[in-house]
């Protein structure tokens, strides 16, 4: 049996192109004692996936030359010789870019297609909404009545973000790119305010949207934005650093805000969010943002991409702007 996979020619330098991926079939090779047989069924993309690519100290080791691109995965165990995973389990991890893996089953959890989609368990019940959740409950610290900003709001995690805001009495405002985008988030996800990057000025509409000023930004691009809305901020602001999309392909060095004085000036603090800090938590968030899914309090948006071929294309929807909501790619048909 052959395996499709997308493996690591070359690191990157700017944006992931062609002859970044070597796409790959491989014989799927015989389980041995301990180790199961998972075909996945769907890939989760992420922004985080291009910093994976540096060879450069992070959070977490880069992916290496000639590996299969690291990926959250959920699929369905078609073999097992593993004690504590049976044929027909559907389980969730970190499996990769390819059809099939062969593991040791460390790192897996079983999830239940009959709870919800399996792509949930990529997206809204899985590390983005895991980043989500405790970005902004334990790290943003939002107050009834405060005033909430997200970029990248129409994404996984800010969509996200800014719904739990709304359920805990706050106004929300959501920056992304596009006037789809911006109905998107007022019409369906129920912000109170959009601003378009691409079309506003950004420091001027913040001024419009946040009449009471800045209380807890959930960052996720970094750069222009960032310093935008650093000018906006209130006595004791949170800034929530997620992720600086707008920063990851750049051939020069990050650009650092500007502004950053108005965190002295406010008293405001500044602090980066790292879901993997909060697995033993894990469990509470879940049963929450299932439980709001249940109530209607949270919509979910997936965009889904089928067929593993178009990896490479796929994954750069997310720096172009051209996701709407959580980007998986669905494997197969099943």
């Amino acid at each position: 049996m052959k395996n499709k996979q997308w493996q690591l020619a070359k690191r990157p330098f700017g944006e992931a192109t062609s002859d970044t991926w070597l796409y790959a079939e491989t014989d799927v090779p015989e389980l041995k004692d301990g180790e199961l047989l998972i075909k996945i069924q769907y890939i989760s993309l992420d922004p985080a996936m291009r910093g994976w690519l540096n060879d450069a100290k992070s959070y977490i080791e880069p992916v290496q030359i000639g590996a299969v691109m690291r990926a959250g995965t959920v699929g369905k165990v078609v073999a097992s010789k593993n004690e504590n995973f049976a044929e027909g389990d559907y389980v969730c991890g970190h499996q990769g870019v390819q059809e099939y893996a062969v593991t040791d089953g460390k790192m897996l959890h079983k999830v239940d297609p009959k709870l919800a989609p399996l792509s949930y368990y990529l997206g809204v019940l899985g590390m983005p909404g895991m980043t989500g959740y405790f970005g902004l409950l334990k790290t943003g610290e939002p107050k009834a009545g405060e005033t909430i900003v997200v970029s990248g709001a129409a994404g996984a995690v800010g969509g996200l973000v800014g719904q739990i805001a709304k359920i805990k009495g706050c106004r929300v405002v959501g920056i992304a790119g596009g006037a789809a985008k911006c109905q998107f988030l007022i019409n369906e996800l129920g912000f109170d305010a959009a601003i378009d990057y691409k079309s506003q000025n950004v420091k001027k509409a913040l001024k419009d949207a946040c009449p009471k000023g800045v209380d807890v930004y959930f960052d996720n691009v970094g750069g222009d934005i960032l310093d935008a809305v650093l000018t906006q901020i209130n006595m004791k602001a949170r800034i929530v650093i997620c992720g600086a999309i707008s920063q990851y392909n750049n051939t020069t060095p990050v650009k650092g805000p500007s502004n950053y004085l108005s965190l002295l000036v406010n008293r405001a603090k500044m602090e980066g969010i790292v879901v993997f800090d909060n697995i033993a938590e894990y469990p509470i968030a879940m049963k929450d943002i299932a439980g709001w899914i249940h109530s209607g309090e949270i919509k979910v948006k997936d965009h889904v991409v089928v067929g593993i071929e178009k990896f490479p294309d796929t994954l750069m929807m997310l720096f172009k702007g051209e996701n709407l909501g959580k980007l998986v790619l669905k494997v197969g048909d099943e």
